[in-house]
């Protein structure tokens, strides 16, 4: 995918985050500490963790700055509804300061963390890989956890396989 017109990234991230909407609002308010090895994210890390990636590295280096990553930690919020909440408010600064993008800024070249020059455009298209790969890791988690999840888009693997010719 490349992305060339701010509009229709926004639009298409903002239906990749509700796929991932949808499998956080699974988790069990007394699984959202858990994790399946000590020293692993737990179901909270992952969430603090895109949420703060988004905003304070991507969101960031969008704009020419610096990442301020700090990390995934309760001290950024704990509890389910305040790590929701911590969510969701990273979400709308991130998607304000890419909807302040013109297109003609998706050519420019920002540095990543590692000095990497790289085109805004491009930089944006890792962002969408990096959510889509911990939504991935949550579907796991509840998978371990014997927790029922949405299909991604609207049947299960089991289902199409039954549809099919």
């Amino acid at each position: 995918m490349e992305v060339n017109n701010v509009s229709s990234f926004l639009d298409y991230y903002g239906k990749i985050r509700e796929r991932t909407l949808r499998v956080v609002r699974c988790i069990l308010p007394e699984k959202f500490d858990w994790t399946y090895k000590e020293g692993k994210f737990s179901l909270a890390d992952l969430i603090r963790h895109i949420a703060a990636i988004e905003r304070y590295m991507y969101a960031e280096t969008v704009q020419m700055k610096p990442s301020r990553y700090p990390g995934h930690g309760k001290e950024l919020a704990d509890g389910p509804e305040n790590v929701l909440a911590f969510m969701n408010r990273l979400h709308a600064e991130s998607t304000e300061i890419f909807g302040r993008l013109s297109d003609e800024d998706l050519k420019k070249k920002c540095l990543t963390p590692a000095g990497t020059p790289i085109g805004i455009g491009k930089w944006l298209r890792v962002l969408v890989e990096h959510a889509i790969h911990h939504r991935g890791q949550i579907y796991v988690y509840l998978g371990m956890l014997e927790i029922s999840t949405p299909p991604i888009y609207g049947l299960t693997s089991e289902e199409v396989r039954a549809r099919s010719q």
